[in-house]
């Protein structure tokens, strides 16, 4: 079967002819992969930040936003049968008995670092014809999901923010009511978030980096997130605009831009960091004002990644609801689909909001 990897140490990626997998234990699924969603941690991996073959190979299948199809299953499968809609999460725990968080059934807190991640670090990933796969990591979608489901592993990200806020804000000794927030950045991790807060009951407002008209802006204007370009509004501007926000979203990687945001964050706020820097710019950081506005506003803010069983059932759940009431919005945040051999243009493409691998007879 034809599977698109990166190979080592070169770092090139080529579309390579490997054996079709076959389910060697009876809670094995074998998956038709129809799409796999690229993104900046594929284009991290092509520049050498991140990516590790599996030990012993030479090569790394890519891929790790997938939505596949069942074709077979074990005999101890239950709930599952050939022609579901299936995603899979990515995660994989590492192997410590040490290691509280992957013992619990929750790598994504994983304090080893040691676990593996299909597509990414030690695993194969999605990005091939099939692949088997434990049935204790898919997630049934519905067909009516099928244009979109390939969002779900990003979405992830803003389910599992959204829990962890829940929980810190429960700090609060009185019931706190969705208010004002601030996402930053306008690609899909962003554009997601958007729907996610504001499904939440949050009033989101996106502030990034380009100028208005662009189909970021267009988008997130389209479910009622209004756009704010940080070429024309300082971020002192945004906060006599905004008049402070009780939550930050950001999912830029751009830790300047992060950092600076503090200062519209009100008492009692929190900011969520869901990007992981790639431009290497140097940070300018008045410490002293960092430190008091944290300790004198009880601010809060914390780091996120990967996410849990959880995140992936609340993310195909809320990918039905943000259909239902933004008809069309969700699959416009894809902005084109492609055959696997062009996957390496694909993760060096500009322009659009999600580009993503079609494995299907359409694709082009």
């Amino acid at each position: 079967m034809k599977a698109v990897a990166i190979m080592f140490p070169s770092r090139e990626v080529r579309v390579l002819d490997v054996p079709e997998p076959r389910l060697h234990s009876p809670t094995q699924v074998k998956v038709r992969t129809l799409e796999v969603g690229v993104c900046g941690t594929d284009q991290d991996i092509l520049k050498g930040h991140h990516g590790a073959a599996p030990k012993g190979e030479d090569h790394l299948v890519l891929g790790h936003e997938c939505l596949g199809e069942v074709m077979e299953v074990g005999a101890h499968v239950q709930g599952l049968k050939p022609g579901d809609l299936v995603v899979p999460r990515v995660r994989r725990p590492c192997p410590h008995a040490h290691c509280p968080a992957c013992r619990h059934g929750h790598p994504d807190f994983c304090v080893t670092g040691d676990f593996t991640e299909r597509g990414i670090k030690g695993a194969h990933g999605f990005c091939s014809e099939h692949f088997v796969e434990d049935a204790a990591y898919l997630h049934k979608a519905d067909d009516s999901l099928r244009g979109v489901a390939v969002l779900t592993e990003p979405l992830t990200i803003a389910e599992k923010g959204l829990r962890e806020l829940s929980h810190i804000q429960s700090r609060l000794p009185w019931k706190v009511s969705p208010g004002k927030a601030l996402v930053l950045g306008a690609g899909p991790v962003a554009q997601l978030g958007v729907m996610a807060l504001m499904r939440a009951g949050f009033d989101v407002t996106v502030y990034s980096r380009s100028p208005k008209p662009n189909e970021k802006a267009a988008a997130s204007e389209a479910v009622g997130a209004p756009y704010i370009s940080s070429k024309e509004v300082t971020v002192e501007a945004l906060k006599k605009q905004l008049g402070g926000v009780a939550i930050i979203y950001e999912a830029t990687g751009a830790s300047q831009v992060a950092f600076d945001s503090l200062q519209v964050l009100d008492e009692n706020g929190v900011l969520i960091f869901t990007g992981v820097p790639g431009r290497e710019e140097p940070l300018e950081l008045q410490g002293d004002q960092v430190m008091g506005q944290l300790v004198l506003g009880n601010r809060v803010m914390f780091g996120t990644v990967n996410a849990a069983d959880s995140d992936f059932r609340e993310a195909l759940e809320d990918l039905a609801r943000f259909r239902a009431k933004w008809p069309g919005k969700v699959e416009a945040l894809i902005t084109q689909r492609h055959p696997p051999s062009e996957f390496a243009k694909v993760v060096e493409a500009k322009g659009g909001i999600k580009h993503v691998i079609s494995f299907q007879e359409h694709a082009r």
